[in-house]
């Protein structure tokens, strides 16, 4: 079984205990499988780049799971019937960290006065 990172956008409309509810039905899916789910992470109601289906804002979702490829089929083939998921989105990777992602963590407060250098080398 190879690692993916799977994050999807909820509808803006439903409530934040329904995206998790949603998530939950995903790590069915996924148990059903065989798959391990390994990292959940809720990202909060987010502005999207630009308006889908008629929504500014969603729900962000990440699951990193440990899956075959015939789960991420039926996870991808879930996102797109649901009427309450706008987007979504499937990454293969190498490794999937146990610490919070960049998305979880507090942004970086430049001190008073900085310049731009000293804020591009906080990133």
């Amino acid at each position: 079984m190879a690692l993916y990172e799977c994050i999807f956008i909820a509808r803006q409309d439903i409530a934040a205990p329904d995206v998790h509810k949603l998530a939950d039905k995903f790590g069915d899916i996924f148990a059903g499988f065989g798959a391990k789910i390994i990292k959940r992470e809720y990202w909060g109601l987010r502005s999207l780049g630009y308006e889908v289906k008629k929504n500014k804002k969603g729900h962000y979702i990440m699951l990193g799971v440990e899956a075959s490829n015939d789960a991420i089929k039926e996870f991808e083939r879930n996102c797109k019937i649901n009427e309450d998921i706008i987007k979504h989105l499937v990454v293969r990777a190498e490794k999937i960290d146990d610490q919070p992602s960049v998305m979880m963590q507090a942004p970086a407060k430049a001190p008073i006065g900085a310049t731009a250098e000293d804020v591009s080398s906080m990133v």
